[in-house]
């Protein structure tokens, strides 16, 4: 039986060794944040591992990108906006935050 991972990432990566990062990429995988963002290329917006690895280790990343999940934003990464989250509960986006940071290049 595949894992969630294996199933729905566009390319293979590293699978979540964690089980709070599985749960993460599920929350992610039925949001619209495919739309914007990929696992490994930048498009609409930086590639998951783009931000893992400038807010890998970082104190409080995971509380500030849970904000900008739900809050939304720019200037971070250029000039196009996040869509704010506003219905995503603080605590699905810091595990949907734990997924990305789980990520390797």
């Amino acid at each position: 039986l595949a894992t969630l991972s294996e199933t729905i990432l566009p390319v293979k990566t590293e699978a979540p060794a964690d089980p709070e990062a599985e749960k993460g990429l599920a929350l992610v995988a039925n949001s619209d944040c495919f739309t914007c963002h990929q696992v490994v290329d930048n498009s609409t917006g930086p590639s998951y591992q783009s931000i893992a690895e400038r807010y890998k280790g970082q104190p409080g990343a995971i509380d500030s990108l849970a904000q900008k999940i739900i809050k939304g934003g720019s200037g971070n990464w250029g000039t196009v906006p996040m869509t704010a989250h506003p219905t995503v509960s603080e605590e699905d986006a810091k595990t949907m935050v734990k997924y990305v940071l789980s990520l390797k290049k």
